[in-house]
């Protein structure tokens, strides 16, 4: 079926394969464990934060939600960046869904942004 030096060649190009991209992925599941460590920290820090403040608590879920994506979203596009994956026509595609995303929903946003804005401005009361 296969001859020795065959066999010797499938040998020879799996540990090439595994000695080049080994440490990158090795690499990127420590950068993976880690960065969500830190993530937890910073959102256990956030959420600290948040309860010593005199913010309104639905102001508090949601940038706790929007800070908790955006981190999650930069660790995954470092960690794939990490496995040699080009990234540039994913970010590019990712800001055109969110350009469509932002003019399909622009009214209903506004209302959203000036929400936000008067609890935040609310917030800024206080603490003035």
């Amino acid at each position: 079926m296969f001859s020795s030096s065959d066999l010797q060649k499938i040998y020879d190009s799996f540990i090439e394969f595994v000695f080049y991209y080994g440490p990158k992925v090795f690499g990127a599941i420590l950068v993976w464990i880690v960065g969500i460590r830190v993530i937890k920290l910073i959102l256990r820090a956030l959420r600290l934060l948040f309860e010593k403040s005199k913010m309104e608590g639905s102001l508090k879920s949601f940038l706790h939600s929007l800070v908790s994506i955006l981190l999650k979203l930069m660790l995954g596009i470092s960690v794939l960046g990490m496995l040699g994956i080009e990234m540039t026509s994913f970010i590019a595609l990712l800001g055109a869904a969110g350009l469509a995303f932002g003019m399909a929903m622009s009214g209903t946003l506004q209302n959203f942004a000036g929400g936000v804005m008067l609890l935040v401005f609310n917030l800024l009361k206080w603490a003035i």
